[in-house]
């Protein structure tokens, strides 16, 4: 039986945890590379260009270029520049997500009765100045978009709150729900997998540590998906989820060995 032709892999708490790899994960990625596979690193943390998070990966063993990189920033920056080219946006994020929706051609803008789409992201500054230029923007009619829907971000020794909890705050405040979320799992930012790895859904398999993201994203593409309990997401999650992975793994390094299912026992290949 073949292997997966093309792998997508989640990074924080998939491929490295803070500042450290995952055990095994550079030799497991090496290993998939060396027999011609298809690697892409997808993240939903806009908190960093794509070139930083290659530089990254490289730093902890697993060569990288930008090119194969893809986070919600990237996504997002695309679809306006695409969809409302030039539009006035305020984005409640830190510095890199500013830069690079300036670098898609669009307008930073903190006027209120100017601003086209509210942009909410993970933001360590997040602060009242913020929710009210946003809150004033919605009520005016401005969209509400979001780079990503996490609720928090895994880190060495916990969790911190991310862009949930922004979108909760302006949706709480100005009684808008976020329309658009580019981000895992939106099929926008699946599109974009698919057309770097050159691949159909049925050879892929998304590798991930949240059942809401990650796995929701590979499910409803079609893809197979393998879940990792290096992160997020602890086993008696899966008690009760109605998103089931096809595969449960203590780590990455299980990856290697993984098969496509067979199409006539659909259930044949589930792990747990």
């Amino acid at each position: 039986m073949s292997h997966f032709k093309g792998y997508i892999f989640d990074l924080d708490g998939t491929v490295y945890l803070g500042e450290n790899a995952i055990p095994g994960a550079p030799e497991t990625i090496a290993n998939l590379r060396e027999r011609g596979c298809g690697v892409v690193f997808l993240s939903n943390k806009p908190l960093q260009p794509r070139e930083v998070y290659a530089e990254k990966l490289t730093r902890l063993g697993i060569p990288a270029s930008p090119d194969d990189v893809i986070n919600s920033s990237l996504v997002l920056a695309r679809y306006l520049a695409r969809e409302m080219a030039g539009a006035r946006v305020f984005v409640i994020g830190e510095g890199p997500l500013l830069d690079e929706m300036a670098a898609a051609g669009l307008t930073i803008c903190e006027n209120p009765n100017k601003i086209e789409v509210v942009i909410a992201s993970f933001d360590r500054t997040f602060d009242y100045r913020k929710l009210n230029i946003g809150y004033q923007a919605l009520r005016l009619g401005a969209r509400f978009f979001a780079t990503n829907a996490d609720r928090t971000c895994p880190v060495e020794g916990g969790q911190i709150p991310d862009a949930a909890a922004v979108i909760g705050a302006l949706e709480g405040c100005s009684g808008h729900k976020v329309e658009l979320v580019a981000g895992k799992p939106s099929a926008m930012i699946v599109e974009m997998v698919l057309e770097q790895l050159g691949l159909p859904t049925s050879e892929c398999l998304m590798v991930g540590d949240r059942l809401e993201t990650d796995i929701l994203m590979g499910v409803q593409a079609g893809m197979s998906t393998a879940l990792v309990l290096t992160g997020v997401t602890r086993p008696e999650a899966l008690l009760h989820s109605p998103v089931q992975p096809d595969f449960v793994l203590d780590s990455i390094v299980e990856v290697s060995n993984l098969h496509p299912p067979d199409p006539d026992r659909p259930e044949s290949n589930r792990e747990y």
